[in-house]
């Protein structure tokens, strides 16, 4: 047994000439909410079918709850739970009856457990009113958390998501955060493929950045925020006599913004010569500041969130809702 849940080595996927994941390296540590991040046509969901074996790589190799992918899959995959480009169900057939359904298509469910089971699911999922309820006249919303509640059917180690809240009001959204926060804290892996980076900061614990079939960063939330340089941030109505100080410090400043009653935000990068110095003792930069006549308003040391992180590391932007 490893400590991760889901291994691969130069994984390669192509349709023809296009490439559509290009050599991944992927590493996602058991017991954790993993975000698999990049803009639609990253090669995210195309990496995630391989994985379940519902498309075959070109070359490399995989592993899923340490089984071999193609070969193990049929002993790893009653362990693992998905829901992959969204539902499809039978339109006039209630939410229950449709689980009911799947779950009978499924030879190693128990049929005396299974009124429970699909109740306990539907509850998890905040469907249990919406249980009788005809799935066509379900929203988009209901009908993701009816696909998550069938991936729930059974225990699970591993759970695969894209783009679980797609279509989901906020509070529905906050709903499926919850439960894959619990999930998680029950020791269930949940590999999480979204473009909403704001979800993924709140929910995940590790994540991946794919762009264009390539795999350009991954690590826990930490690591990764730690991967790009820290920036500067200084409130003061001196913005001239505080950009030269900063530079005389070492520190490229980047941008001056006005705010308003607080005067100017001048933003600044520590070179790589000063960023040691000013991450870990920032109070020296404000003491020069102060020293050189600069009144400072307000300072901070920050960290680059996950969206300017993608910026850096991909040279261009990232929706952050659809």
């Amino acid at each position: 047994m490893t400590d991760l849940a889901v291994e691969t080595s130069a994984l390669t996927k192509r349709f023809g000439r296009q490439v559509a994941v290009d050599g991944i390296d992927l590493a996602v540590p058991t017991g954790s909410v993993f975000g698999f991040l990049g803009p639609n046509g990253s090669g995210k969901t195309t990496t995630i079918r391989v994985l379940l074996g519902l498309a075959a790589a070109t070359s490399g190799s995989a592993r899923v709850l340490d089984r071999e992918v193609p070969g193990g899959l049929a002993a790893a995959l009653p362990q693992v739970g998905a829901l992959i480009e969204g539902p499809a169900f039978y339109p006039f057939l209630s939410g229950a009856a449709n689980l009911a359904r799947l779950d009978a298509a499924d030879p190693r469910a128990e049929s005396r457990s299974r009124a429970r089971r699909i109740g306990e699911a539907l509850e998890r999922v905040g469907l249990t009113r919406a249980a009788g309820k005809k799935v066509r006249a379900y929203s988009l919303g209901m009908k993701q958390r009816l696909g998550i509640a069938n991936a729930l059917l059974a225990p699970r180690r591993l759970l695969a998501l894209d783009e679980p809240t797609n279509g989901l009001d906020p509070q529905g959204t906050r709903e499926v955060r919850t439960l894959i926060k619990g999930l998680a804290d029950g020791g269930t892996t949940v590999l999480v493929s979204s473009h909403l980076l704001a979800e993924v900061e709140q929910v995940c614990t590790h994540a991946a950045v794919m762009h264009l079939g390539l795999l350009k960063a991954q690590g826990s939330l930490t690591e990764l925020r730690g991967a790009g340089r820290a920036q500067v941030l200084v409130r003061t109505p001196d913005p001239d006599l505080a950009a030269a100080e900063l530079v005389r410090h070492g520190l490229e400043v980047t941008e001056h913004r006005p705010v308003a009653g607080e005067g100017v935000e001048v933003l600044a990068v520590p070179g790589e010569e000063s960023a040691e110095q000013v991450e870990e003792q920032p109070e020296r930069l404000v003491d020069a500041l102060v020293a050189a006549g600069v009144r400072v308003r307000g300072f901070e040391l920050r960290r680059p969130s996950l969206e300017e992180l993608f910026v850096v590391l991909t040279g261009e932007g990232f929706d952050l809702a659809r």
